[in-house]
C-alpha cells in the first residue's frame, strides 16, 4: 500500500505503481491512460488529493491538466514549474511521466514538512496528452499551456469518432490554459531515461543537455498488384519488396554515420494485405533524430536520397511527406550547470546525456528555461510493461531535485536581494 511508505523516492515509485491498476487504468491486465478518460479523471483526482496532502491548492486548468501551486515567500515571484505527463501509451509502463509529477509532488512535501518558503511558488503540472494515445496530436496540452497551440488543431476526433469537443473539455475556451513568460523563473522535468546509457555507465541520474530534433515522413510506394502465382518475378513491380529495401537503407545510412543520429521505420503497411497477392501500395513511417539539427538533416537527406534511387531501379512511384520537424531544444546552461552541482552534491558523477524522446519540456522552453533529469531505469526499457525503476534511484533523483531547487533559490534570493 502506498501508505505503508514514508515520504521520499520509494513513496513516488509506490505512487506510480499504485495508478498502474483499475481505476486509474482504461485496459485490464495492464496500463492504458488515455486522455479525458475515466481512468484519467480517476488518477486526477487522486493525484489532486497527493498534492494538497502536500501542502498545494490543485486545481484543473482549461486544457484539462492538473496543477498544484506551493506558494512562495516573495509576494509577485515568478515561480518554478514542475512538470511530466499523466498519461501513458496502451499496455506502457507505469513510470514514463508520472515519476517526474510524483517526484515533484515529493520535493514539495519535503519543503512543507520544514515549513520552508523558497523566494518564489513552485507549480506541479501533471500535463494531460503527452504521449498522443488517443487523438491524432501529441503534446496538446503542454503546447496549450505554452501557448504555442493553435486552435485550428483542435478539430480532432478519436479512433472511435470521439471529438475533442465531446470529450470533457471546453475548446472554445482550451486556449486559455496559456500562462505568461513573466510567470515563470524555470521549468524543471524528471523522466526516466527510456533508454540505456545510465544503466551502461552504471549512473542513477543524469543531467540532459536538450532533446534532439526530430523529422519524420509519411511515404507512399506504389507498384503493380498482381496474382501472387501468375506474375513472374522479373515482370513485378512490388513495392513491399522496394520498402523492404528502403527499410534496410534507412539502418544503414544512420548506423553509418557514426554520431548520435537515429532512424526508425516503425510503421509499415501493404494493400491490399491479402496472401496471394502481390501488394500494389505500400505506406511506410521514417523517424529521423539527432542531437544536431545539422546532423539530422544531413542523415534524413542522405536516406531520402537513397529510397528515391531504389524507387528509380525499382519502377515504383515513390511520394514523401513531410509530417514532423522539430527543432532541438537544448536545456538552459545556467540551470544544467545547477543540477551538475546538484548531482556532485548528492554524492553522483556529474553525466550530461541528450534526450532522443521528446517531452513537455520541449513545449515549456517557449515559456522559461528548461532543466531535465534523467533516472535509470532497467535495461533502458520504456513503453512497455517491463519498465522498472528502483527506489534507491528514485530517491537519488529526489535529493538531486532538492538541491537543484536549493540553488535556484539561492540564486532567485540575490537577485530579489539586489
Amino acid at each position: 500500500m502506498v501508505s505503508d511508505f514514508p515520504p521520499g523516492g520509494a513513496r513516488a515509485v509506490a505512487r506510480c505503481d499504485a495508478l498502474g491498476v483499475a481505476p486509474y487504468s482504461d485496459m485490464s491486465g495492464g496500463l492504458y491512460r488515455a486522455y479525458l478518460t475515466p481512468a484519467y479523471a480517476a488518477a486526477q483526482e487522486v493525484v489532486a488529493g497527493w498534492m494538497e496532502e502536500a501542502g498545494m491548492t490543485a486545481r484543473r486548468d482549461a486544457a484539462a491538466n492538473l496543477a498544484g501551486r506551493y506558494e512562495g515567500n516573495v509576494p509577485g515571484a515568478p515561480a518554478l514549474m514542475i512538470g511530466s505527463h499523466l498519461d501513458s501509451v496502451r499496455n506502457g509502463g507505469l513510470y514514463d511521466g508520472p515519476l517526474g509529477i510524483m517526484l515533484g509532488i515529493e520535493c514539495v512535501a519535503a519543503l512543507h514538512a520544514q515549513g520552508r518558503r523558497l523566494p518564489f511558488p513552485i507549480e506541479i503540472y501533471a500535463f494531460g496528452d503527452e504521449e498522443g494515445s488517443r487523438f491524432p496530436a501529441a503534446m496538446l496540452t503542454s503546447r496549450a499551456v505554452a501557448g504555442t497551440l493553435d486552435a485550428a488543431a483542435l478539430d480532432m476526433a478519436d479512433d472511435h469518432g470521439v471529438a475533442l469537443a465531446d470529450a470533457g473539455v471546453d475548446v472554445t475556451a482550451y486556449l486559455t490554459a496559456a500562462r505568461s513568460p513573466c510567470e515563470f523563473l524555470a521549468y524543471l522535468e524528471a523522466h526516466i531515461e527510456q533508454g540505456p546509457v545510465l544503466e551502461a555507465d552504471g549512473l542513477a541520474v543524469g543531467t540532459v543537455t536538450g532533446i534532439a530534433a526530430q523529422l519524420r515522413y509519411a511515404v507512399t510506394l506504389k507498384g503493380m498488384a498482381g496474382h501472387a502465382g501468375t506474375t513472374a518475378m522479373r515482370l513485378r513491380r512490388d513495392p513491399l519488396a522496394g520498402a523492404a529495401a528502403m527499410v534496410l537503407a534507412v539502418e544503414q545510412i544512420a548506423r553509418g554515420d557514426n554520431s548520435d543520429a537515429v532512424a526508425t521505420v516503425g510503421s509499415i503497411e501493404a494493400h491490399p494485405g491479402a496472401a496471394n497477392v502481390i501488394p500494389g501500395e505500400v505506406h511506410f513511417t521514417i523517424d529521423v533524430r539527432s542531437g544536431v539539427e545539422e546532423r539530422r538533416d544531413r542523415v534524413a537527406e542522405a536516406i531520402l536520397d537513397r529510397i528515391a534511387e531504389i524507387a528509380t531501379a525499382r519502377d515504383l512511384e515513390l511520394a514523401i511527406e513531410r509530417i514532423h520537424d522539430l527543432p532541438a531544444s537544448p536545456c538552459d546552461a545556467a540551470l544544467m550547470d545547477l543540477m551538475d552541482e546538484a548531482l556532485a552534491a548528492a554524492g553522483q558523477p556529474v553525466r550530461r546525456l541528450v534526450s532522443g524522446a521528446g517531452h513537455d519540456a520541449m513545449n515549456m522552453a517557449a515559456l522559461c528555461p528548461t532543466a531535465m533529469l534523467f533516472i535509470r531505469c532497467k535495461g533502458g526499457v520504456s513503453h512497455n510493461p517491463a519498465e522498472h525503476v528502483e527506489q534507491e534511484d528514485a530517491e537519488i533523483a529526489l535529493q538531486v531535485m532538492l538541491g537543484f531547487i536549493e540553488r535556484l533559490g539561492e540564486r532567485a534570493g540575490v537577485k530579489h536581494a539586489a
